[in-house]
C-alpha cells in the first residue's frame, strides 16, 4: 500500500489568479497556475470533484510541472475561492467557465490536456464533447455519467448512491448538513478511501470550512441537483454528434468500486479508450496514491502530446 507524507505541499511556483466568466461580474473563478520547470509539452487542466477543491491535486500540481506540463488547477464555480452563484451547476456551463479560463483569460489557443475525476470527471466529458478542437486528449473518472447507460440502469438508483438522490432534494440537505460539514464530509472519505494516509484530519477540516462557507453546501447540492439536465445533454450531443474523437481514458483507481462499468460508459461516448488504473487506490485517486496517478496520466498525455 502507498504511504503519503504530506506534511509539506510544494507550492512554490504555483500563481493564485482568478477571473470573472461573465460581463457583470457575478461570477469569479479561482484558480491555481503553475509553469513548467523543463520545455513546456503541453496544458493540464485538472478538475476537483465533491466535496473538494482545487486543493485535491496539492500533491500532483508540482511534479506534474517537473514533467513539463503547465497545469491549471480551478476551483469551478460553487467551490472553495470561486463565486457561489445560485444557478449554472449543469457541467456544459461549468465547463463553460473553464473553457473561458483557459481560452480567453490565459490566452491559451492550442489544445490542451483535461483530467477530472468524480464531479469533476462529469465536468471534464462536458469540456471535451462543447470544446473537441480544444482538447488533445481527456482523462475522466470515479463518477457515473449521467445519460449514460450505467448511470441510468443502475446507479442512478443504486443504494450505494444514495446520496445522488438525497442531494437532489430541494433545501432539505442544506439545513440537515448545516454546522455538521466535517461529519458528512468525513464519512465519504471514511467510506471510499482504502488509503488512509492519503487524506488526514486535516485535510478534511480544509474542505469542510471550504464547504461551510455561506452558500458552500448549497453550491455542492446544485451539481447533483443538474443530472437530470446533464443527462439530457450528454445524450443529445451523442445523438448529434456521435462518438467523440478525442483519444480518451477512463482514470479510475484500482480499486474502486466504479472501475467495473469504466470502460464500458467511456466507449459509449469515444471512439478511442484506454483504462488506466491508479495503483492501491480507490475513489480519490490523486490524494491516495499521488505519485502513481502522475505517472499514469503523463504516460498516457504524452501519447497525444
Amino acid at each position: 500500500m502507498p504511504t503519503l507524507n504530506p506534511t509539506t505541499i510544494q507550492d512554490q511556483t504555483w500563481q493564485h489568479g482568478s477571473f470573472f466568466v461573465d460581463d457583470a461580474r457575478e461570477v469569479k473563478i479561482h484558480y491555481v497556475d503553475c509553469p513548467s520547470e523543463p520545455k513546456e509539452k503541453g496544458v493540464i487542466l485538472l478538475i476537483h470533484g465533491f466535496p473538494e477543491t482545487y486543493y485535491q491535486f496539492r500533491h500532483v500540481v508540482t511534479p506534474f510541472s517537473e514533467a513539463g506540463y503547465r497545469v491549471i488547477a480551478p476551483d469551478y464555480r460553487g467551490a472553495g475561492d470561486s463565486s457561489h452563484p445560485k444557478s449554472g451547476y449543469d457541467k456544459v456551463t461549468v465547463a463553460d467557465d473553464l473553457y473561458k479560463l483557459i481560452h480567453n483569460h490565459l490566452g491559451i489557443k492550442s489544445p490542451i490536456h483535461v483530467v477530472g475525476q468524480d464531479i469533476g470527471g462529469m465536468i471534464a466529458h462536458a469540456y471535451a464533447a462543447t470544446h473537441a478542437s480544444h482538447t488533445k486528449s481527456v482523462m475522466w473518472g470515479e463518477c457515473p455519467l449521467p445519460g449514460g447507460t450505467p448511470y441510468e440502469s443502475g446507479f442512478k438508483h443504486s443504494p450505494g448512491m444514495w446520496h445522488f438522490a438525497f442531494h437532489q432534494q430541494l433545501d432539505l440537505p442544506e439545513v440537515l448538513v448545516q454546522g455538521r460539514e466535517n461529519i458528512y464530509i468525513k464519512h465519504f472519505y471514511d467510506r471510499l478511501c482504502v488509503n488512509p494516509s492519503g487524506i488526514l484530519p486535516r485535510d478534511v477540516e480544509h474542505y469542510a470550512a471550504s464547504f461551510a462557507q455561506p452558500g458552500g453546501m448549497r453550491c455542492g447540492f446544485e451539481l447533483y441537483r443538474a443530472f437530470g439536465r446533464d443527462a439530457e445533454d450528454n445524450r443529445r450531443m451523442l445523438e448529434k454528434d456521435g462518438k467523440l474523437g478525442v483519444p480518451a481514458a477512463a482514470l479510475c483507481g484500482e480499486m474502486s468500486t466504479l472501475l467495473e462499468v469504466a470502460e464500458e460508459q467511456t466507449k459509449e461516448f469515444y471512439e478511442s479508450v484506454e483504462v488506466v488504473t491508479v495503483d492501491g487506490s480507490g475513489h480519490w485517486t490523486a490524494e491516495e496514491n499521488p505519485g502513481d496517478f502522475v505517472k499514469k496520466v503523463v504516460e498516457f498525455v504524452g501519447k497525444h502530446d
